[in-house]
This record gives structure tokens, C-alpha cells and sequence, in this order.
């Protein structure tokens, strides 16, 4: 039986006990994640993304499996989590940049040779980051995420998770785009390649994004998430609300605005990182 057979197998059984058995085929699942031989969500060829939604029950039985444990690495630094989810063993061979400082990558999540890990960062389990992708400062990477090749995740960025429900689609973020310092992405939203989110830019599924280039808004519409488009420069916006009290007392509403797409002078702006690599 194939791995996902034996993992929707043990998935179905909806027992509370597992055995050693158990246990040991959701190591190879754990580590079939770490490897990136398997994913929560994948591109199609037209370009779409799907959910793997067994991936995702393997995910979740972890947390049924598991057990609390005492994970301190020092008398001082005490943590406490499901045994399953140990943090992702890491050697010099992955080719890891694992800058000194307080840095967490959770095992079961897949992060490629060339990342660059800049202290105090996390990626949560689920999770893939592709090769080059510098992830900054108290920068996160939410459960099941999917974050292209050379990505910069900017100090700050906070890029959602998302485990249940197990259909739901997780924060695609595509080659070569640039994430903000502050960013907020998040419910299931698709960032194309080589977008650019300029500081403190926020997206959700409820949010409209107003471009103002191609004259349209773009949101979430049923089970088609919120997704912006390649090479796109959004910046934060405002817009006026509507009502008698909001025009009387001046309100304004939060919305991402799509200013200009990119060109010359956005890739020199954003050159400078490729230093840091």
C-alpha cells in the first residue's frame, strides 16, 4: 500500500490508542514532509492550486497521536509539545542558513537548500519554503504554507496557517515575490509571482484589493480565493465608508491598492537582498 493509502487507512479508524506501528508510519509521513516528497498543496499545470486534503488528516492525526512532552533544550529555555512534532532535525547537509538567535522550524515542514532563517523566525508544520527564500526577522510561516523559489519575507511578515477544514486552501505566496516588513497574509489568499507588498500591507479573504492600473477589485468569490496578480505592487490604502455617520464623522477603511505593476525600478529597488543571500 502506498503512503497515502496507510495514512487515510489509520486516519479512518478514529481510534484514541495507537500503537508502535502507529507511530512509526506517521514518522515516515512526518519525515515524507520534511523531505518535500509530499505537500499540503500543489500547483497544477494550468497554474491552480489544490489542497491535498490527506496531507492534511496526516497532519491532524499527528496532534491526535501525540503525546505532551518536555522538548527544553535547557533548564532555562523550558517547551512543551505533542512528541510528534519535535522540532525538524537539521544538519549542515540541508544547506540551511540557520542564522544564531532563537530561530524554531517544526518537523514535518519542508524547507529547501539555500533558505536563509534570520533569528527570531518560525515555519510551522505543513509548511514548504522553496530555495532561496530569505525569511526575516519575527517572520512566520503558518502550518501548510506554500512559499515559492527566492521569496523575501520581510521582518515582521506574518504569513497564515491553516489546518482545518482540511479543504481549505493554505497562503500561496509564488516565486520572487517580496513581502513587506509588518505584512499579513492570510485565509487561504494567492500571492502570484514576483508580487511586490509594499510595508504594513494586509490580505484577506474579506478584503478587496483595488487595482488601479486595470480598473477592477479583486476578492474572494465563493470557493475562489482572494488572489493577486503576477508582478503586482500593492501598497496600503484607504477607502471611504459608506453610511450617513461615516460620512459625518470622516471614515476611512483599510484596503490594499495595486499602484503600478512591476518594472526596472521596482527590481532595483529590491536588488539589494540578493546581496544578503
Amino acid at each position: 500500500m502506498s503512503l497515502r493509502e496507510r495514512i487515510e487507512a489509520l486516519v479512518a479508524r478514529e481510534r484514541e490508542a495507537f500503537d508502535d506501528a502507529d507511530r512509526a508510519l506517521f514518522a515516515e509521513f512526518r519525515t515524507a514532509l520534511a523531505r518535500g516528497e509530499i505537500r499540503a498543496a500543489e500547483r497544477t499545470p494550468d497554474g491552480a492550486w489544490c489542497v491535498n486534503v490527506w496531507v492534511k488528516r496526516g497532519i491532524l492525526l499527528g496532534f491526535r497521536m501525540g503525546a505532551l512532552a518536555d522538548m527544553s533544550a535547557h533548564p532555562s529555555l523550558r517547551f512543551f509539545d505533542k512528541d510528534t512534532y519535535p522540532v525538524r532535525p537539521t544538519t549542515l547537509a540541508d544547506k540551511i542558513r540557520i542564522v544564531p538567535g532563537g530561530s524554531s522550524i517544526r518537523d514535518g515542514a519542508y524547507v529547501a537548500p539555500g533558505v536563509i532563517c534570520m533569528p527570531p523566525m518560525y515555519v510551522n508544520v505543513g509548511a514548504y519554503v522553496e530555495e532561496g527564500t530569505m525569511i526575516d526577522s519575527h517572520a512566520l510561516v503558518g502550518s501548510c504554507a506554500q512559499i515559492g523559489k527566492r521569496v523575501h519575507l520581510s521582518a515582521a511578515a506574518q504569513i497564515g496557517g491553516v489546518l482545518e477544514p482540511v479543504g481549505a486552501l493554505p497562503v500561496i505566496v509564488e516565486d520572487d515575490a517580496l513581502v513587506g516588513g509588518g505584512c499579513g497574509v492570510y485565509e487561504g489568499t494567492i500571492v502570484r509571482e514576483r508580487a511586490v507588498l509594499a510595508p504594513g500591507t494586509v490580505l484577506t479573504g474579506s478584503t478587496p484589493v483595488y487595482d488601479l492600473v486595470r480598473e477592477q477589485v479583486y476578492r474572494r468569490d465563493g470557493n475562489r480565493p482572494l488572489e493577486i496578480p503576477a508582478g503586482a505592487v500593492i501598497v496600503p490604502g484607504a477607502r471611504d465608508a459608506q453610511g450617513t455617520a461615516a460620512v459625518r464623522w470622516g471614515i476611512s477603511l483599510y484596503t490594499p491598492v495595486i499602484v503600478k505593476y512591476r518594472d526596472e525600478k521596482t527590481d532595483a529597488a529590491t536588488v539589494l537582498e540578493e546581496i544578503l543571500r
